[in-house]
């Protein structure tokens, strides 16, 4: 049996250059970080996952030491409870399976009874920019084969939201499938606006089924359960949500609820692969979607990849794609290899042991810091 015999948790910072202007944070931020996670066991293996920061897991780790890596049940569990007492913890569950894989010479898509690693993959914009300037990032991934693209909402006025919704809908006519992200489940920690209320929600969520959108995304703050569901109720637009949403209970509560159509947890940031596997089952079994949400690097992408496909797979998977300010390059910069989409808008995580995936351990030495957090 593999025996886990130490944890290493490190910090880097990629320097942008141009700053990237994410929709959701009203600073333009000049530094991607990474928190990339390596659990080593008594032969010699290596499993990595990356992710969210895991503040305060130093004080726990002990715990985790002398443990089978792969009795993920009862790691996950430890995990949890870790969780409730610090930062999310998850990473280390992703880099569980990436060792497990490793031991076992099979992609963790496989380890979890899927029979391939290949999902369809959606463009996510982050970039609020005019209605010209969207059309054409509308136009360039369609060319490259995405077969649907999100688009941020979040601009001074919401005619100027809307208004790029029609205009791309008017340009590409049936040729993408269109997601809408109105931001409105959390916040950024200075960010103190309240969330939109439900009549709000419903005016734009009519405007948005009246442009054939496919999912309407956090038009409500996460814990509005009530008006969740009196939305869906309300409109035919599917209601996606729960990126962020922690724990097991809150997503029994969207299910029994019925508050959602669309499930977007991220499993680099909620429940890991493990908790993530049989969730997407019961959300599969009550007729809803699950596709994880992906904004970060390319091992949490190919961790949310290998998860979907190798439970109940999806319609597609968020991949963020928003050049020049986010590229690959920069999305991937911990990789040797960046991970792509092939010209017919499939993402596919290969049948390489674990993840499929190798650090480029030159960038990490020159990109360590102190530092967890985006600047």
């Amino acid at each position: 049996m593999s025996v886990i015999t130490r944890i290493e948790i490190t910090h880097h910072r990629l320097a942008l250059d141009p700053p990237f202007p994410a929709s959701w944070d009203p600073t333009p931020r000049t530094h991607f970080p990474a928190t990339v996670v390596r659990v080593h066991d008594d032969a010699g293996h290596v499993g990595i996952g990356s992710g969210d920061a895991m503040y305060g897991f130093a004080d726990y780790q002990r715990w985790f030491l002398g443990q089978d890596p792969t009795d993920h049940e009862t790691l996950a569990a430890m995990l949890a409870n870790v969780e409730f007492h610090a930062g999310r913890p998850w990473p280390l569950d992703v880099a569980l399976w990436d060792l497990h894989g490793k031991l076992a010479e099979q992609p963790v898509w496989a380890l979890l009874g899927g029979s391939s690693g290949r999902i369809r993959a959606y463009a996510s914009s982050g970039v609020h920019r005019p209605v010209g300037e969207m059309v054409a990032v509308a136009r360039r991934a369609a060319d490259l084969g995405y077969p649907a693209l999100k688009v941020r909402f979040g601009r001074p006025a919401l005619d100027e939201d809307l208004a790029v919704v029609r205009a791309v809908r008017d340009a590409l006519g049936e040729r993408l499938e269109l997601m809408v992200d109105c931001n409105q489940g959390w916040r950024m920690p200075w960010d103190v606006r309240p969330p939109w209320d439900l009549d709000r929600a419903t005016a734009v969520a009519e405007a948005l089924h009246a442009e054939s959108v496919f999912w309407v995304e956090e038009p409500l703050h996460r814990a509005d359960y009530a008006g969740m569901a009196e939305l869906r109720r309300r409109v035919p637009i599917r209601v996606a949500g729960g990126e962020m949403t922690r724990e097991r209970y809150e997503f029994r509560e969207l299910l029994d609820r019925q508050c959602l159509d669309v499930f977007q947890p991220d499993c680099v940031c909620t429940l890991g692969i493990t908790g993530l596997a049989g969730l997407a089952g019961e959300v599969a079994a009550a007729g809803r979607v699950f596709t994880p949400h992906t904004w970060g690097n390319g091992v949490g992408l190919l961790a949310n990849v290998h998860l979907t496909a190798g439970t109940v797979g999806a319609p597609f998977i968020e991949v963020p794609f928003d050049p020049p300010e986010w590229t690959t390059a920069r999305r991937d910069y911990l990789l040797t290899e960046t991970v792509e989409v092939d010209g017919d808008g499939w993402i596919d995580a290969g049948d390489r042991p674990g993840l499929g995936f190798d650090l480029d351990e030159a960038v990490l030495a020159a990109t360590q810091t102190d530092a967890a957090t985006f600047s």
